[in-house]
């Protein structure tokens, strides 16, 4: 499922193509994704794009009078295209704009294009996420204070976006494995020192996935197309049984609310 980085990844590729410009037209070849695409996304022709906006795991095009909320799903990606370009089997609805297209696929039709025509922040979808964790809202005073009433392990704490949002699977491993911390071990159990590392290691997992292209593991690509390359740098994600590459003992495996987790028993304490 894209996350943060791959969305934010997303962000910065589309904006610059779109802001600022008028859709021209919208074509949904097929309306029926996550939720029915309702027809006010069709009304949409004739809005200018001022600004695209991340929430989370949600990309906010704000139209002025309104916001279309785009997610992506499980197998999703937003791709600039020709306005010639033919669509495939899995690219269900197009916002064309007067040179290029932005088209939505979504071979699962997990993902969901919404609109809102007040505050985003208050829309169902986002009302009751967490704190962005690039941002200053999160540092370690912030996240000790987060964990201190909940009797969850961090692993799946971190993946909880109603307190933290958007660090998903890869980046809760990666981020754990490089503060030190055992993906066990009890929230509320963390010292503040533990908090500062961990705050200062999801924003460093998050910046990196963000420079590499976010991960690719089957479907997304970015808005150019090219997939994503930062799984293939993890220290722990996906390597069970290889060596960790800091102090080479083999990398465990486990299951944490039906998601695998990746660690190091000599690293994480």
């Amino acid at each position: 499922m894209p996350e943060l980085p791959e969305v934010e990844v997303t962000r910065r590729g589309i904006e610059p193509h779109v802001r600022g410009r008028t859709i021209a037209a919208v074509t949904v070849r097929e309306p029926r994704l996550r939720w029915r695409v309702p027809a006010a996304v069709l009304a949409l022709a004739g809005r200018e794009v001022r600004a695209v906006k991340r929430r989370g795991k949600y990309l906010l095009l704000d139209c002025g009078d309104g916001h279309l909320i785009v997610h992506l799903g499980m197998s999703g990606s937003l791709r600039l295209v020709a306005p010639d370009a033919v669509p495939g089997k899995h690219d269900h609805v197009d916002l064309c704009f007067d040179r290029q297209i932005l088209r939505l696929r979504d071979p699962r039709r997990f993902g969901a294009l919404l609109w809102t025509d007040g505050p985003p922040e208050a829309h169902p979808l986002l009302r009751h996420l967490g704190v962005e964790p690039l941002t200053r809202a999160l540092d370690g005073p912030r996240l000790h204070a987060l964990t201190r009433a909940s009797g969850m392990q961090i692993k799946p704490f971190l993946m909880d976006g109603r307190r933290v949002v958007g660090v998903g699977n890869i980046y809760a491993s990666e981020s754990l494995f490089l503060a030190g911390i055992a993906p066990r071990k009890q929230a509320r159990r963390l010292s503040a020192q533990n908090c500062a590392r961990l705050a200062a290691a999801i924003k460093l997992t998050l910046r990196a996935a963000i420079r590499a292209g976010g991960s690719s593991l089957r479907d997304f690509v970015g808005s150019d197309g090219v997939h994503g390359c930062f799984q293939r740098r993890a220290w722990v994600y996906d390597r069970a049984g290889q060596a960790c590459r800091k102090c080479g003992n083999a990398i465990r495996r486990i299951v944490q609310g039906q998601r695998a987790t990746y660690y190091c028993t000599a690293c994480q304490r």
